[in-house]
């Protein structure tokens, strides 16, 4: 069993920034996939961002060039660091990981982006 911890939300103005970290338990970290989800009321839930074991990334097309993912395999945690942070950024934010085809689930933080 995989214990997935996430941290950092919060409430931040337009423009703003804001780091997520999550810590999953388990030795074998460097080999998780590591995902950010989002889901915002009255929306299905959405693949933010992702890492693989092996450093390879990808983004959805709202968040490129605003999010990046990264991972500390020394530490058990990933994140995600949002710049330039928008309205409709708001959402519960989740840590996915991924491992031998099961996936962990965090128990969400949420970030409101409001003026």
């Amino acid at each position: 069993q995989v214990q997935v911890v996430e941290s950092g939300g919060g409430l931040v103005q337009p423009g703003g920034s804001l780091r997520l970290s999550c810590a999953a338990s388990g030795k074998f970290f460097n080999r998780y996939v590591m995902g950010w989800y989002r889901q915002a009321p009255g929306k299905q839930r959405e693949l933010v961002a992702a890492i693989t074991s092996g450093g390879s990334t990808n983004y959805a097309d709202s968040v490129k060039g605003r999010f990046t993912i990264s991972r500390d395999n020394a530490k058990n945690t990933a994140y995600l660091q949002m710049n330039s942070l928008k309205p409709e950024d708001t959402a519960v934010y989740s840590c996915n990981a991924r491992v031998a085809l099961v996936n962990y689930w965090g128990q969400g933080t949420q970030v409101t982006v409001s003026s």
